[in-house]
């Protein structure tokens, strides 16, 4: 198995220059973000020139930058299997405290999809969900997580919602051969992307269907179905699919559509509130008073 571009940085970081090292550090840190930058901008970024950068792809012995951002697109991608991921995530880890690295990433990713989330295509977003006859959600493998947060919240905001729940990919199209241009389908999928919600997003799409794509980035193969694109940063180079910035997300989502109808469902969360006290759905703590003395 050959060895990904992070842990060629890696091992050969403790005899790179100074100049070398910035380009290192930006790319170990941010990879996401260099996999896509000219050679000059990356130079800009990490505070070297554009040389520098074209310099920094040979000694990990590549044939120039091109080589090797293309490996850094590659592996940002999702061709990382389950056993590189853990090579990959042991190779950056080090000796370094797993929760310190693990939780500072999911609040840099959490800081990236704020500063780079499409304010116009969240709330369009919101509008086409309003606007939907029903509400088809789908989220297969790691994001089957997500889809069923999205669901348990959309159930109890709104009637018309179908959650796509399969073990094959003919079950999906059973489920949404009914999906027309008056519904919208919010689709969920990150790294490493499932094929069966990608054939399922075509079908929607040519049935003319809004389509809200939740996923990593612009060049995910569901970003091409999307009427409203909603990006959020996944770690693809982990043990584990980071989907800590997704659900923050999702979150936001789920907020903004309860305030865009907040009179009607503040209606149905009372008449909720006591069906769930009628049949003790939820476990009420009673404060204890002290005893008088």
């Amino acid at each position: 198995m050959g060895q990904s571009i992070l842990t060629k940085i890696e091992k050969a970081y403790p005899k790179m220059s100074k100049g070398h090292r910035k380009i290192a550090d930006f790319i170990l840190s941010r990879y996401d973000r260099a996999a896509f930058m000219t050679a000059s901008r990356l130079g800009s970024t990490a505070g070297v020139s554009e040389s520098t950068v074209v310099r920094f792809a040979t000694v990990l012995g590549y044939e120039g930058y091109p080589e090797m951002q293309k490996a850094l697109r590659d592996m940002v991608r999702s061709t990382l299997t389950s056993l590189q991921r853990i090579e990959v995530a042991c190779d950056r880890m080090g000796d370094e405290d797993v929760i310190e690295k693990e939780l500072s990433s999911d609040i840099e990713m959490i800081r990236a999809t704020l500063e780079q989330t499409s304010r116009s295509d969240f709330y369009a977003a919101v509008d086409a969900i309003n606007r939907a006859e029903k509400i088809y959600i789908m989220g297969l493998r790691s994001s089957a997580a997500l889809a069923s947060f999205l669901a348990f919240y959309f159930n109890l905001l709104y009637d018309n919602v179908v959650v796509i729940q399969t073990s094959s990919a003919s079950e999906i199209f059973e489920q949404m051969f009914r999906i027309s241009e008056k519904d919208v389908c919010i689709a969920i999928s990150f790294p490493r992307y499932s094929n069966q919600t990608i054939n399922a997003l075509r079908f929607a799409h040519d049935r003319g269907a809004s389509i809200i794509s939740v996923t990593d980035s612009d060049d995910s193969p569901i970003a091409g179905f999307a009427s409203h694109l909603l990006v959020a940063k996944s770690d693809m180079a982990s043990v584990v699919d980071s989907l800590v910035a997704p659900l923050s997300l999702i979150n936001a989502l789920i907020v903004a559509v309860t305030m865009s109808r907040r009179r009607e469902i503040a209606e149905s969360f009372d008449k909720l509130e006591g069906i769930w006290d009628a049949y003790e759905v939820y476990d009420k703590i009673e404060e204890t008073q002290p005893d008088d003395e």
